[in-house]
Formats: C-alpha cells, sequence, structure tokens
C-alpha cells in the first residue's frame, strides 16, 4: 500500500485530502500542530517530528497556512502593512513548507514515482495581481513558490521521478475563509480534497517546479 504524509493534516484542507487519501486506499500519516505539537516555523520542531519517521512516502502534502496571524488581517492598502504583520506571515507560510521540505526529502523514493505539494494560493501570482491588496499574504505565496520553484530543479540531480509542485486549492469554507465568504465563490474542503488529490495523482516530473489549481491549470507566475 502507497503511503502519503500530510502535514497540517488538522486544518480543515488537510483533513479532507487525508481523509480522501484513505478513500482511495492511500495509508496516510498525518501531522499537526494541535495533534502532535508540530511548528512548522521552528525548524528543531519540524526536525523533531519527522526524524523518527521511516521511508517511503509517494507524497508530502504542506497543508499548513495562514490568512490571518495574530490579528494582523489582509492589508487593502500599502499604509497597513507591519514588519511583524508581513514577517509572520513569510514565516507560516513559505518557511514552514521549505523546511518540511528540507527535512522530509529522504522520505520520497529515489527510483520511482513521488510528489512534493505545497498548498500555495493563486494571488501568490504576481503576473495575475491585477488589483493588489493583501500584500503579506500575495507576498508569502509567491515566496512560497519561489522557493518550491528553486528546489524542484535541485531534486532533479536525486530525485528524477518526483514531481515537487504548488497547488492552489481554491477559495475552501473552512474557519481560515469564513470571514471572506461573501467576496468569493466557495467549495467545501470535500470537494477541494477530491479535486487536489486527482491533480496529485496525474503529476509527473514533467510537472515539477509548476504552479497548479485544482483542475490542473497552470496559474502563470
Amino acid at each position: 500500500m502507497e503511503r502519503a504524509l500530510v502535514v497540517g493534516a488538522s486544518g480543515g484542507i488537510g483533513a479532507a485530502v487525508a481523509a480522501e487519501l484513505e478513500r482511495r486506499g492511500y495509508a496516510v500519516l498525518r501531522l499537526s500542530r494541535s495533534q502532535d505539537g508540530l511548528d512548522v516555523t521552528d525548524e528543531d520542531s519540524v526536525a523533531a517530528a519527522l526524524e523518527p519517521v521511516e521511508a517511503p512516502f509517494w507524497l508530502v502534502l504542506v497543508a499548513t497556512g495562514a490568512l490571518v496571524i495574530d490579528g494582523h488581517e489582509p492589508e487593502r492598502a500599502v499604509r497597513e502593512v507591519t514588519a511583524e504583520g508581513l514577517l509572520n506571515q513569510v514565516r507560516v507560510n513559505a518557511l514552514g513548507p521549505i523546511l518540511v521540505l528540507k527535512h522530509a526529502l529522504r522520505l520520497l523514493p529515489k527510483d520511482r514515482r513521488s510528489a512534493f505539494v505545497a498548498l500555495s494560493a493563486r494571488v501568490g501570482s504576481i503576473s495575475d495581481n491585477g488589483i493588489g491588496g493583501w500584500h503579506s499574504y500575495r507576498t508569502s505565496k509567491a515566496a512560497l513558490n519561489q522557493l518550491i520553484r528553486g528546489a524542484s530543479i535541485k531534486m532533479k540531480r536525486t530525485h528524477r521521478h518526483a514531481a515537487a509542485v504548488c497547488l492552489h486549492p481554491g477559495t475552501v469554507k473552512t474557519p481560515f475563509t469564513a470571514k471572506y465568504a461573501e467576496r468569493h465563490r466557495m467549495v467545501s474542503a470535500d470537494e477541494a480534497a477530491r479535486n487536489l488529490v486527482n491533480v496529485i495523482e496525474s503529476l509527473t516530473p514533467a510537472h515539477s517546479g509548476g504552479f497548479f489549481d485544482s483542475a490542473g491549470n497552470e496559474i502563470p507566475w
């Protein structure tokens, strides 16, 4: 039975994806802050959580992320940007996933298909940004996209059968997005999970380094 590791598995999307993977016959290992004390912004915590995990896993999925941290809401104007708010976004949304990749890369097999997936967001696309705002969140997701893109190039040397990608799940009905429900088309966590797993199962090494939506369409950088 193929195994999948879901980091951030107690969140709305993470839990739904873990459940969907199990419905499709995968053995899923769940890790999260609430259940396991895993703080993805703390490298010692990431290392301690992943060190006892035994390889191999065909999939490592990072479903962690935050839109509002310590009361810092998405900014509508540049004057609302704060150092604390911006840095917190980068720590959670960009630093966290790349630390997981750093310590979980050994879990991916080198001789067969595998995937490392980080949940990003369409608003992290620089060329698709036509309305501005949400400066810190957008920046953190753009940083995540660059980190995974760069890592994918190096991974080709050691994991030539792997795909390292960023996926946009859509705007999902979770506590994460409840406050913004009126502004965007929402999908349920279960629907998002089905769509995401469909895309993940279709990944090949040719997709590595890419940024895709929940229908498998490429999103511009």
